[in-house]
């Protein structure tokens, strides 16, 4: 498609395909029943794989989790995790002693660094009707330089994203969630220190967009040689470039080119992720990812050597209060709550 702005079409898999400096992304949503007060859900579990629930059966899946949904403590080490909660809650607990809980438009941006444990558990927290929850879970490789540095999170509260907002000439209006990355005079808020997203010279982008029906909009150009993808994840279809992209397909996009999105009849959601290649190799294996298989074996012998810290809580599918708001406490006992 010389001239376009498109470079081909994905039809999306489990996960869905990134590049890099991205390595893994996933799209969950669940449609969870009401909770049975201990903040699982009150509905029989007879059937399902404890410990290994992947199978939507009933609009939900209890991932690893055998009381409560989500995935109980385990490792990371050489790279970063961004969760980014669109509805529902996670309670975040890790070997560091950090916490917390976030969702509704919250964002988590984990680094794990050197390594760490960590839990991810998705409480139902409504007794009384159905629990939502979507979230997705990308990863983004480090540099080798930094692959070892200290663990660190980073909460992005809802209301410190900015959201760009343009109406097009019939009135219908795309948003644009800024996680990272800069649009226009809009400046995303700042992500961990080592992250390869610190420097604004890589572009990284992580965007989440939503356009009305109908809407139309243009995605700016960037700087060449960025790798640029475009997810679309719901609605009836989005037109890029004049190429009809459904739900479940992605675009993979020139980033030094504008390319024109157009929404079908239905609200359209999509995500972009958008950064300058690191251009190193990569070694991976489960949780670990590092740049030699050397450095694979010593991340699994350090492990089992000493967990990267131990586990300092009593359960390690750790839950908080039922009543206990948003929150992300850090692990020199500094604990933050949006802002109101």
């Amino acid at each position: 498609m010389s001239g376009s702005a498109l470079k081909r079409v994905l039809d999306l898999g489990f996960p869905w395909q990134t590049a890099d400096p991205f390595l893994f992304c996933v799209h969950h949503e669940d449609h969870f029943p009401r909770g049975n007060g201990q903040m699982g859900p009150d509905a029989s579990l007879a059937g399902r794989n404890l410990g290994m629930d992947f199978e939507i059966r009933d609009g939900w899946r209890m991932y690893h989790g055998e009381r409560i949904p989500g995935f109980p403590a385990h490792p990371h080490r050489g790279f970063e995790t961004i969760t980014v909660v669109t509805r529902g809650f996670v309670d975040h607990a890790d070997s560091l002693g950090a916490a917390g809980r976030y969702g509704e438009g919250d964002t988590q941006w984990m680094t794990a660094g050197r390594g760490v444990q960590h839990s991810e558990m998705f409480p139902l927290l409504n007794d009384e009707a159905g629990n939502e929850l979507e979230l997705f879970q990308i990863w983004i490789n480090l540099p080798a330089r930094n692959k070892m540095t200290e663990p660190h999170f980073a909460m992005l509260w809802n209301e410190d994203v900015p959201v760009y907002r343009h109406e097009d000439s019939a009135g219908r209006v795309t948003e644009v969630n800024l996680i990272a990355g800069r649009l226009e005079d809009l400046q995303a808020p700042p992500p961990p220190p080592a992250s390869w997203a610190a420097d604004a010279a890589n572009e990284v982008a992580v965007w989440t967009l939503c356009l009305e029906p109908g809407a139309e909009w243009t995605l700016p150009a960037a700087s060449p040689g960025l790798n640029r993808c475009l997810y679309v994840y719901r609605g009836s279809l989005l037109t890029v470039e004049g190429q009809t992209i459904r739900p479940q397909q992605g675009a993979v996009l020139h980033s030094d080119q504008a390319a024109r999105l157009r929404a079908g009849e239905d609200v359209t959601w999509a995500l972009m992720l958008q950064g300058r290649p690191i251009a190193e190799p990569f070694a991976s294996h489960g949780p670990f990812v590092m740049n030699t298989e050397q450095e694979i074996h010593q991340a699994f012998a350090d492990f089992r050597r000493d967990e990267f810290g131990g586990w300092p809580w009593p359960d390690r599918d750790q839950v908080h209060a039922k009543d206990r708001g948003r929150f992300a406490r850090f692990a020199d006992g500094t604990e933050i709550t949006p802002t109101e």
